[in-house]
């Protein structure tokens, strides 16, 4: 990893960290920043620390002592934080502030709209742009959200740890959408290479199985945590030698990692037995179909499209009619998925691929290239635009 990278990715964990010292979202935040210039100023490939998250852990926490020292009137609260920054040691590697920050961010008193988003932002050190691209909005209102959510946690007084017992219910759908936010900014990063985050689909992983640890009668901490096994395992067939977006069609299946599909399998046949089913645990059930399938076109389609539409009735979105009108495409033909995306306005450029590739297989390339077209008009990482840019390429040619 270069500096900028290795800087990005111990960010969140030393973040969550500076945050359980300080209880302040800006102070961490402006520490951490302060620890960063210091690092961008004084480290090379060839010095670069051994533990970079601990020297950056350690100097964010005396610039946050700084900060807090030049203060002339400090609040109780303050005090605190300047007594834990002296004296606390430090963790090993801040993985249970991480936990305890997602359930922060996922305090009911928190907008709902902005907990999901908070937590990228704290837990992955996503930008707000980045964060804005996950949601389909606009920078500036992403950041408007980002802002409301830190100040309602100071305002609130919201306590960093994980809830009690009891409190645990009412927090679990916030979290696992936290968690699962996690998972897919590294499963499918919003810039740069697709995958490039890959470190934040494991920790979501990472995530999901404390939660599993910490709730295991809860099923769809279960399904959260065998849909992201089961998808996590193809990472390996997912980029060609060129570096280039293999679909899941064309992907080389001995590539993946079968140990995981199969532990995947396990767990989602044991969670959907409790017969309480809920929309990870569909979405883990059709993610290990497509695990089990010897071949694309063995995939046992008919049971997708069904699990689809049990999804859409639970979760309604753009993002699972789209899914759903893919699978349907493969049972029913192009005609009917694209009579489920007529009237869906948006301008997520999956969308239009969608449409576009069920043009093509009716062999009408104009309609084709007029979906791709708006398709690399919306924002999108690099290998998605690639990828869309070569298929227009093919369509021109043609």
């Amino acid at each position: 990893m270069n500096l900028e990278e290795t800087i990005r990715i111990e960010g969140g964990r030393v973040l969550a960290t500076l945050i359980r010292f300080t209880g302040d979202i800006h102070l961490a935040e402006d520490a951490l920043q302060d620890a960063v210039v210091v690092a961008l100023a004084t480290w090379t490939s060839d010095t670069m620390p051994e533990n970079p998250a601990a020297w950056l852990t350690t100097t964010a926490r005396r610039k946050a002592l700084d900060r807090l020292r030049r203060e002339s009137k400090r609040s109780v609260k303050e005090e605190e934080a300047i007594r834990l920054l002296d004296e606390a040691p430090l963790p090993d590697d801040g993985r249970d502030d991480r936990l305890r920050l997602v359930f922060t961010c996922s305090h009911p008193a928190i907008d709902p709209t902005s907990r999901v988003a908070l937590s990228l932002k704290t837990v992955c050190g996503l930008n707000a742009e980045e964060i804005a691209a996950v949601f389909l909005v606009k920078t500036g209102t992403m950041r408007q959200r980002l802002t409301r959510a830190k100040k309602k946690i100071k305002e609130a007084r919201i306590p960093y740890r994980v809830p009690e017992e009891h409190e645990l219910p009412d927090r679990l759908p916030a979290v696992l959408a936290t968690v699962n936010a996690v998972f897919t900014a590294g499963h499918h990063a919003a810039q740069g290479s697709y995958d490039s985050r890959v470190d934040l689909a494991e920790e979501g992983i990472r995530l999901a199985r404390l939660l599993v640890e910490l709730m295991p009668d809860e099923p769809e901490c279960q399904g959260l945590l065998a849909l992201f096994l089961a998808t996590h395992a193809r990472r390996k067939a997912r980029t060609g030698p060129d570096g280039a977006m293999v679909l899941l069609a064309d992907q080389d299946r001995s590539l993946w990692d079968h140990a995981a599909i199969a532990e995947a399998s396990g767990i989602i046949d044991r969670a959907l037995r409790r017969r309480r089913s809920g929309p990870f645990q569909v979405q883990a059930a059709v993610a290990v179909l497509h695990g089990l399938a010897p071949s694309y076109e063995r995939t046992d389609w008919p049971q997708v499209v069904e699990l689809y539409r049990a999804l859409e009735e639970l979760q309604p979105s753009i993002v699972v009619r789209v899914n759903r009108a893919v699978a349907e495409a493969e049972v029913a033909g192009p005609c009917t998925a694209l009579e489920l995306l007529e009237d869906i306005e948006s301008d997520w450029h999956f969308l239009w691929a969608a449409r576009a590739e069920m043009y093509r297989r009716l062999e009408r390339p104009d309609e084709s290239r007029r979906c791709l077209h708006r398709a690399l008009s919306a924002e999108m990482n690099e290998s998605d635009r690639s990828l869309l840019e070569q298929r227009l390429a093919v369509l021109l040619v043609g």
